[in-house]
């Protein structure tokens, strides 16, 4: 099957999420850019607040696309070193990358919450949402950044992701729940009718409907 496009890969995920609605521990946290159509959807069906987790992959040199490591807001950052070594990345090679990352990774910051403060994640159950996950390390930085806060718990939550990955990541969380669960993911991409790139204006749109509806604090 594919997903038509990120708005009901979201609404098919709140359906499995329906146990934490109204929680008032519970709260979604979306990746942008991709992950927030997503979250929107879990958030306004479960009728929790919505706010973002702030992660940068870190795109090998020359092929930005394969993920050699990701940041995070407070220092947070994951390498697959054996990546790094297997294609002989150099320290500085993976320090400029790092370095335009984090610049990206203000800029948006300062774009989506301005001056609001992101959610107090202390003893809160945590419903981590993406549009699906490929090797994980973005999702790692961002599981990292969120712990730094002690929640109570962290739900990983997508579309869809490779199995093994998903038995991965159950190390690192109390639960991953994932719709689709291909052998052969190929891209994430391939399992969405429209996968279109989610702009900054969509991403800042969503936000404000979710702080209308009442669901953003």
């Amino acid at each position: 099957m594919q997903f038509k496009d990120r708005t009901q890969a979201g609404q098919l995920l709140a359906q499995r999420l329906r146990p934490y609605a109204r929680r008032p521990d519970a709260v979604v946290l979306a990746l942008p850019r991709g992950g927030v159509p997503v979250a929107y959807e879990v958030a306004r069906a479960l009728e929790l607040p919505l706010d973002l987790c702030l992660v940068r992959k870190l795109g090998v040199p020359g092929h930005c696309e394969l993920a050699m490591g990701a940041i995070a807001p407070g220092g947070v950052k994951t390498v697959d070193w054996d990546l790094v070594r297997s294609l002989n990345i150099s320290d500085e090679a993976i320090a400029r990358v790092e370095a335009r990352e984090q610049r990206e990774l203000e800029r948006r910051e300062r774009l989506y919450r301005g001056d609001r403060p992101g959610l107090n994640l202390g003893d809160r159950t945590v419903i981590l949402i993406d549009d699906g996950i490929a090797t994980g390390s973005t999702l790692r930085a961002a599981i990292g950044a969120i712990r730094e806060q002690q929640p109570r718990a962290i739900v990983v939550a997508v579309p869809v992701a490779p199995p093994q990955t998903c038995t991965d990541l159950q190390q690192d969380v109390d639960r991953v729940l994932c719709l689709l669960c291909p052998q052969h993911l190929y891209s994430i991409s391939a399992w969405y009718e429209d996968f279109s790139q989610t702009s900054d204006e969509e991403v800042c749109q969503l936000l404000a409907r979710a702080n209308k509806l009442g669901i953003q604090t």
